[in-house]
């Protein structure tokens, strides 16, 4: 089972988008909990937090958090990305033969324009990281943000996809 960490602050509707696209690893049993990892929000995300049924933290300490983790493996990503059908079977089949951190592929179908891929700097949090529980505690540190914690990882590729968050601001 995966612990879903989710950084944000000020997204409330990136946050539902994201929530959305986790229900059926959620109904499918993968999903143990939904962490939101909040950093000073002043609109609705506390709320729609509580009504998913998510742990709500605000300016927690991260080594203490994915220490307290139910799943012996985090889904780090960001507010409005989504995973896209099938990832539940890839990211299962993965924990059950893989020890590494993994990441899903950019989806094909919803992409950036190429200016846009170019130009911008991409986040490590961009197409998930799955990470297991131990590697985390061990690369964790206090005072830490989910982007410095999936930077700089060797991850394996998965075969699945995700949509970048960065698609959901398009104007």
């Amino acid at each position: 089972m995966i612990s879903v960490f989710i950084e944000c602050r000020n997204q409330e509707s990136a946050l539902a988008v994201t929530l959305a696209s986790l229900v059926q690893g959620a109904v499918e049993g993968l999903i143990a909990e939904v962490v939101i990892l909040d950093r000073g929000s002043t609109d609705g995300t506390a709320m729609l937090a509580d009504a998913a049924g998510c742990r709500f933290l605000e300016s927690p300490d991260l080594r203490e958090v994915i220490a307290s983790a139910r799943g012996d493996w985090l889904l780090l990503i960001e507010p409005g990305a989504r995973p896209l059908l099938g990832w539940v079977d890839h990211i299962g089949q993965h924990m059950a033969v893989g020890q590494q951190a993994a990441r899903m592929r950019p989806s094909r179908e919803y992409r950036l324009p190429f200016l846009a891929r170019f130009r911008r700097r991409l986040s490590a949090l961009e197409h998930g990281v799955l990470i297991p529980k131990r590697q985390a505690i061990a690369n964790s540190r206090s005072g830490q943000s989910l982007e410095s914690l999936g930077r700089g990882l060797a991850m394996k590729r998965l075969n699945c996809e995700i949509v970048p968050a960065a698609v959901l601001a398009l104007p």
